[in-house]
């Protein structure tokens, strides 16, 4: 169901209780905006169109809302702002609407919907598309190490995702050591401004529209807990880095640890182990418990890093852990039993039990 927004509402009363129609298309601004979003990403482009709605010579004549279902932030900004919702799909929009907006909704519009808009529906998407087309472009720069990033806003169309033609970018660099909150905090500022400039000279833009590249197309699928595996003969320190800044806040890297799932917290980057230490040149995936630091380090493709705290049924500190579990087994001197003082690599498959085990943070 629609709901009436406060000039909507003076029409109705001027036409006796019943919608007045709509004025035309306007060739510019201020626009008539519908805003398609749903996360934390989202609410920002949102946030910068509500506050320049009510600005002098602002882009934004009306902005309303769709929502998708659940407590998402774009929907708790809308009701607190007291802009009008549309529950997703909207079944009425002839005539009401200049251009749409899309960010971070994650449901195709059908062709039908997009031509309702006579000036079209812009995305913000936060890559230099065609790199990173997909639902996480953020934790995919960051897990793959790009140096550049930035925002594209592209026009929608039908069928696909982040394929439509580019109306502006910018480029953002990628800070050493950015974690993926980080970028997005950083990107959805960039891109919320990048969306007013482009709504305010949105006709010139139109006319320039450029086509994505068919060349440096990459994907960026969800991010799920199977990328958490750490694969201590395969991976570098830089690269367990940034797999700990891409996903790290939201699923903890985990190993195995005599056939348990091990949860590995309080990331602390690359260990310096001392070459006098007997294991320095262990196989991945040993471990030396560094008192001094109270951290364990782990051994990897080309050296150590550490991590401060695990899960193993419940959290526990590095010293804990070395003291209740792995003492013992790393003063031994049988190969059986320093095969158990590793932290091994997953196998693909057949890990229902780890994946149930040690859900507590």
């Amino acid at each position: 169901m629609w709901l009436l927004g406060r000039t909507a509402a003076l029409r109705c009363l001027r036409a006796g209780g019943r919608p007045a129609a709509r004025r035309l298309s306007s060739s510019g601004p201020p626009w008539r905006l519908l805003f398609f979003g749903s996360d934390h990403f989202a609410v920002e482009s949102l946030k910068v169109l509500t506050s320049n709605r009510s600005s002098s010579g602002g882009v934004v004549e009306t902005l309303e809302v769709v929502i998708l279902p659940g407590d998402v932030p774009v929907k708790r900004f809308a009701l607190q702002n007291q802009l009008p919702v549309h529950s997703w799909p909207p079944h009425s929009v002839d005539g009401q609407f200049d251009v749409g907006v899309v960010v971070s909704f994650g449901c195709l519009l059908p062709e039908k919907l997009i031509n309702k808009f006579p000036h079209g529906i812009l995305n913000v998407h936060p890559s230099l598309l065609p790199r990173w087309r997909g639902p996480a472009p953020i934790f995919h720069t960051i897990m793959h190490g790009d140096a550049v990033t930035g925002v594209s806003i592209i026009q929608i169309r039908p069928h696909r995702f982040d394929v439509g033609p580019l109306l502006q970018q910018e480029r953002h660099q990628v800070p050493e050591g950015c974690t993926a909150d980080q970028l997005e905090a950083a990107l959805s500022s960039k891109g919320a401004h990048l969306l007013v400039d482009t709504l305010r000279t949105l006709s010139e833009r139109i006319a320039h529209k450029r086509e994505q590249s068919q060349s440096g197309g990459t994907f960026a699928p969800k991010i799920n807990a199977s990328m958490s595996w750490v694969e201590w003969e395969e991976q570098t320190c830089d690269q367990i880095s940034r797999l700990h800044c891409a996903i790290g806040s939201r699923i903890p890297l985990r190993t195995t640890w005599m056939g348990r799932t091990i949860k590995l917290l309080d990331f602390v980057g690359r260990c310096h182990i001392s070459l006098l230490d007997e294991r320095s040149r262990a196989a991945p995936g040993s471990v030396s418990y560094q008192k001094e630091s109270d951290t364990l380090a782990v051994s990897c493709k080309d050296g150590w890093v550490g991590f401060r705290s695990v899960v193993l049924k419940k959290r526990l500190t590095a010293g804990d852990f070395y003291n209740g579990y792995l003492h013992q087994t790393l003063h031994r001197k049988s190969a059986c039993d320093i095969t158990r003082a590793l932290f091994i690599t997953r196998k693909h498959g057949g890990d229902a039990k780890d994946m149930s085990e040690n859900s507590t943070l």
